[in-house]
């Protein structure tokens, strides 16, 4: 602990890292919701089903099942030990420090891009009802916005994403119910053509192959990008052995109603040769079912995803930068800690960064902002196979007696984090096999490089925060 920490021994509702444990259940749960409703669904799923037609259904299930592995084997560690920056300090244990200070600044990298791609897109959904303002006036608002509410506290944070999300899945549940009410009653425009049978009736369930199909699998993944942010919250939730296993369970269903209901009852209203690229399924069904000013309030949704994204990028950046900080793969400034117990100088630096986004606003075209979604989707799988491969070896070391069982078991063990770890790594060739989307892997081979640079400076610099060292085990629930 540092000298600008305060002293945390007689506040029991202070993490021991200095953090404030401000995030309630109530938060914890819609942060955890939150995290799996996003951009990649709103607007994504339209260019995925021009793409594969209604088998993305199937697509979303099945990485949605992967995703439940991954959340389980970080579960399992989180109350092993729970940590704010919980994927770098897994895999500082379990791997050694480079892989936690790799881990650390790659997490840091995803949600940077990602807050450039998310500003961005929230200026263009402002500019549906407001042409007049230029982008980067809106981008530049909004990371003023998120900016001060990440600086001011994490109650306030909890509490915006809380809000945030209730939207998303607010409108979500309401997209659903209309749909349901289209197909039971066959009103609106849309009732004379809604039926079950338009999952197959146009060339089948799987309209342009399995191929096809398989290759919507690296767009599916980053629509799930930032489930993960549970894990980043752990130091500040107030009591994590009840709320963060909680929030993990209810995964499946929220899977199950958010992405595979929703997208199912879509395409059973509208024949999947409606939707195009560019278009949002949900903005396109609205508007064939004619609902007023639908359009509109869709466009609202999508720009709540955006800052939602933005907002929790912010949160789990400066956290991030705290944590190598920690241990001595930062800069020692990221460590210090705001009078609201916040990492401000971590969240100022990131927010700098994000705002290239705002002066790249003028000349970023529709196709740098895939490459951006890219760089993050490879940037997120990275993190996902460090959470799997540190579990793996934490329960070899349950199993051998070394380390004490966590109160939060993962089903079968580390065989579900095998299973995996086998499916991200095929993602991984098809990003590679894809030519538009292979341009990320070069990025992160570039990253990779730039990171094994300033591992042999710190190296030199510093050698014994590059020896490796083992946590002390502390059981945690």
């Amino acid at each position: 602990m540092t000298s600008a920490q305060v002293d945390t021994e007689n506040a029991p509702k202070e993490s021991d890292e200095g953090y404030e444990r401000g995030l309630g259940s109530r938060q914890v749960q819609m942060i955890a919701i939150g995290g799996a409703i996003g951009v990649g669904l709103f607007l994504g799923a339209g260019a995925n089903i021009a793409k594969a037609g209604p088998s993305l259904i199937v697509m979303y299930a099945l990485a949605g099942v992967i995703i439940f592995f991954i959340m389980r084997a970080l579960g399992e560690l989180l109350l092993y030990r729970p940590v704010s920056g919980s994927f770098a300090e897994y895999s500082r244990e379990f791997l050694g420090p480079f892989f936690g200070y790799f881990t650390g600044w790659t997490y840091w990298l995803m949600w940077v891009v990602t807050g450039m791609a998310e500003l961005t897109a929230a200026a263009i959904y402002v500019n549906y009802w407001f042409p007049a303002i230029p982008q980067w006036v809106t981008a530049l608002v909004f990371l003023v916005i998120l900016f001060g509410v990440n600086l001011i506290s994490v109650k306030l944070f909890g509490e915006l994403e809380f809000w945030f999300s209730m939207v998303k899945v607010t409108a979500l549940i309401g997209m659903i119910v209309i749909g349901l009410g289209v197909l039971t009653f066959g009103f609106s425009a849309a009732g004379d053509t809604a039926a079950v049978s338009n999952l197959w009736a146009f060339d089948g369930f799987f309209p342009k192959g399995i191929g096809s199909s398989l290759m919507t699998l690296q767009g599916v993944m980053f629509a799930y990008l930032a489930v993960e942010l549970v894990g980043v919250t752990a130091g500040e939730s107030e009591n994590p052995e009840k709320t963060l296993p909680k929030a993990i369970n209810t995964l499946p269903w929220r899977i199950a109603l958010f992405y595979v209901g929703a997208l199912t009852v879509i395409l059973c209203v509208v024949k999947w040769t409606e939707f195009a690229p560019g278009v949002s399924p949900f903005v396109a069904a609205f508007a064939k079912i004619g609902i007023p000013a639908g359009a509109g309030i869709v466009n609202f949704v999508v720009l709540t995803a955006a800052l939602s994204s933005c907002n929790s990028g912010m949160y789990s950046t400066g956290r991030m930068l705290r944590n190598l900080a920690d241990s001595g793969e930062a800069p020692a400034a990221f460590q210090r800690l705001s009078a609201s117990r916040t990492p401000a100088f971590g969240i100022t630096v990131s927010v700098l960064f994000m705002g290239i986004g705002v002066v790249l606003n003028y000349v970023v075209p529709e196709k740098a902002f895939g490459y951006v979604t890219s760089v993050a989707t490879a940037a997120g799988i990275w993190t996902w196979l460090m959470i799997l491969i540190s579990h793996v070896l934490y329960r070899r070391a349950v199993d051998a007696g070394r380390l004490p069982a966590s109160s939060f078991p993962a089903p079968g063990g580390a065989v579900c984090s095998y299973i995996a770890i086998a499916f991200l790594l095929f993602v991984t060739g098809l990003i590679a096999y894809d030519a538009d989307s292979r341009v990320c892997l070069y990025v992160m081979a570039g990253w990779a490089a730039a990171l094994g640079a300033g591992w042999a400076v710190l190296k030199s610099r510093n050698p014994e925060v590059t020896g490796r060292r083992e946590a002390a085990p502390e059981k945690v629930g």
